[in-house]
Order: structure tokens, then C-alpha cells, then sequence
């Protein structure tokens, strides 16, 4: 059972890099299974077609995403009672944890997939859907804890800056990528960070 799940992982794996770097249509189970080096047969027992294999994809990508994320906050809250400086104690770390990529950021398969969204069933669409959703849930209660005890300086929804949060990451890496710059993404981050931190005032 354990070789079995290796197996599987080593498809997910070989899968993922080739998405994040050329695409989902682009990367065929002929190529994954070649890599992997084991038969087309070998690759059916794991996956019955390419949308359950991106569903796997995704779940694993957000599983991970969300362990992170939990990591992050965990240790903001932790560190600091106030939730403003919870907050921006957190977008340091995950700044921080940006810049120790030696290669930068890999990519984001919620962006890629979505971008593929006509080539996925349903169950790949909502999924990647209730992903982006989940992030904005996240943010939001950071943001509505912050509201609580911090007046804000500009009209604006605190769902649109929590869907801040998530577009100023997902830019970051597009803009890392695009320009071979793997620091871009921490600067993005903290460049969100001093934002939130000018939009919010402590009482007293």
C-alpha cells in the first residue's frame, strides 16, 4: 500500500511541474507516465482521466496552502494580541518564507487551472472556486478582527482587501516569474503589508 501511494505521489509530483511550467493541456499522460517510468496502465489504477488527476492536483495544492497559511497566522496570533499586529506579524513571516525560496515562488495551480477552466469538469471547477473562497473566508476574519478595535482610514469593503491579499500574492508570483526575479513576490507582500498597516489606526 505504501509503494502504491509513493507511486501516486511521484505522479502528482511529475504532473504538477509539468502543469505549473508548461500548462495543463500541455502536459500529457504520455509524458507524466514516461517520467514516472511506469505504463499507462500503472497510471489509470491511480487516476481514471486527466480531470481526476487535477482534482488531486488541486486538493494537495490547497491542503498544503492551507497548512502554511495555518502555520502563518498560528504564530501571528501567538506573538501578538492585537490583531493589526497579528496580521502584519504574520505577512512578515510568509514574506520571509518567500524569500527563502532559492528559485522563487513554483507557481499557483489554482491560478493555472482556472486559466484551463474550460478543459475541467465541474468537480475541478468548484473546487478551485471554493479554494479562492476559503482564502477570502481567511482574510476576512483577520480583517473583521481588526475592524473591531481599529478604525479605518479609507472607505473600503473589507472583502475587497481580504481579495487583496490573495490577488497581491497570486501577482507577485506571476511578476517574479515573468521578470526571473524570485525576490519580487516577499516585496509584494510587504509592500501589501505597509498598505494594511496605513489603512488601520489603533484607538488611542
Amino acid at each position: 500500500m505504501a509503494r502504491n501511494s509513493s507511486k501516486r505521489e511521484l505522479l502528482l509530483d511529475i504532473a504538477e511541474q509539468g502543469i505549473l511550467a508548461k500548462g495543463f493541456a500541455d502536459t500529457s499522460i504520455d509524458e507524466i507516465v514516461f517520467e514516472a517510468n511506469i505504463s499507462k496502465n500503472g497510471f489509470f489504477y491511480h487516476f481514471s482521466d486527466k480531470n481526476e488527476l487535477a482534482k488531486a492536483l488541486l486538493q494537495r495544492y490547497i491542503d498544503r496552502e492551507d497548512e502554511i497559511l495555518d502555520s502563518v497566522f498560528n504564530q501571528g496570533a501567538e506573538h501578538n494580541a492585537d490583531p493589526l499586529e497579528s496580521l502584519l506579524y504574520s505577512l512578515e513571516l510568509l514574506a520571509q518564507m518567500m524569500d527563502d525560496l532559492p528559485n522563487g515562488h513554483p507557481g499557483c495551480l489554482v491560478a493555472t487551472l482556472a486559466y484551463s477552466d474550460k478543459l475541467h469538469n465541474s468537480e475541478v471547477r468548484d473546487l478551485n472556486k471554493s479554494a479562492v473562497y476559503c482564502w477570502r473566508k481567511r482574510f476576512l476574519i483577520e480583517l473583521e478582527n481588526i475592524s473591531n478595535t481599529h478604525r479605518i482610514q479609507d472607505d473600503i469593503k473589507l472583502e475587497s482587501l481580504s481579495d487583496m491579499i490573495s490577488s497581491t500574492i497570486e501577482g507577485g508570483i506571476v511578476l517574479s516569474r515573468a521578470l526571473n526575479e524570485p525576490k519580487i513576490l516577499g516585496e509584494q507582500i510587504r509592500a501589501l503589508r505597509s498598505f494594511i498597516k496605513l489603512l488601520f489606526r489603533a484607538d488611542g
